[in-house]
């Protein structure tokens, strides 16, 4: 079960944020939306957020008498796991100590805190937009009370050679596909049910792509697995392991309720050594 944590409700962060942020003052009526109408905000991205499980969206627009005009989203996700996710969905920017983990690139800033994910966007990068964006980005963080929890899944991922900020989360087929494309057919049985990590390795021998997912059976994921043989990996020795096209290997394993898969490794024995800390073999 995915738990919901016990931060106050939207409107109690609306009625908490401030209606000025140096010369910039809100410029008309808050907007909400919710997993259906955010299709009328933001249509390419909302899809994005329903497949983060969105609940509702607040939207505010802060104007000043010379400078851009800045906007505030607040996405309000079923689950502190949920709000992470989205943040790993486009983590590329600088980092910044916000919230439960921050990043800024031209004129948008976003950070993530319990169950919230917040986006900040300048419509033109000045010095003093930033400030402003940062101001009340800092504000915003202060009134999300409790920091939510990272999803269990993350603590199976081997820690040696695991690259900072690399772990993607997230459920369905699509936003796997947007990280690394495995197939237009939906090969691995990905869904609102499944979990899954999405991480970049860095040894001393090379490197590698790993895919960790959780089912909510064992037999799911049984034939998540015989299906990824089938349709990805057909050439798969005994042990599950491939080399593929492009001279890297390509191997998976599972037991219970995981799948692991090394979607690209620089050498077989990398392969075969992240399979085995991911799903270790019984003694």
């Amino acid at each position: 079960m995915i738990p919901t944590s016990h931060a106050g409700p939207l409107e109690e962060l609306q009625k908490a944020l401030p209606a000025k942020v140096m010369n910039w003052t809100k410029a008309e009526e808050d907007q909400f939306y919710d997993s259906q109408t955010i299709f009328d905000y933001i249509d390419g991205a909302g899809e994005v957020y329903r497949a983060y499980n969105l609940q509702r969206c607040l939207s505010r627009r802060y104007v000043a008498p010379e400078g851009p005009a800045l906007i505030l989203d607040i996405f309000e996700m079923a689950s502190s796991y949920d709000a992470f996710g989205v943040f790993t969905y486009d983590p590329d920017g600088d980092a910044l100590p916000l919230g439960q983990g921050g990043v800024y690139r031209s004129g948008w800033l976003g950070f993530w805190k319990d169950r919230f994910f917040i986006s900040l966007y300048a419509d033109e990068e000045t010095d003093a937009a930033i400030k402003a964006l940062r101001e009340l980005a800092g504000k915003l963080a202060s009134l999300i009370k409790k920091e939510g929890p990272k999803p269990p899944i993350l603590s199976r991922l081997p820690k040696k050679g695991l690259q900072a900020g690399s772990a993607r989360y997230f459920h369905d087929h699509p936003v796997l596909n947007r990280h690394y494309f495995v197939s237009t057919e939906n090969i691995l049985h990905l869904g609102s049910q499944t979990e899954a990590v999405l991480s970049n390795y860095q040894l001393k021998e090379g490197a590698a792509l790993v895919l960790l997912v959780k089912y909510p059976e064992a037999d799911k994921a049984a034939e998540a697995y015989s299906s990824f043989l089938k349709h990805y990996l057909p050439d798969a020795d005994p042990s599950g392991m491939a080399q593929l096209e492009n001279k890297k290997w390509c191997g998976a394993s599972v037991k219970g309720p995981f799948l692991a898969v090394v979607l690209e490794a620089d050498s077989r024995e990398i392969a075969a050594n992240l399979l085995g800390q991911l799903i270790p073999k019984e003694k």
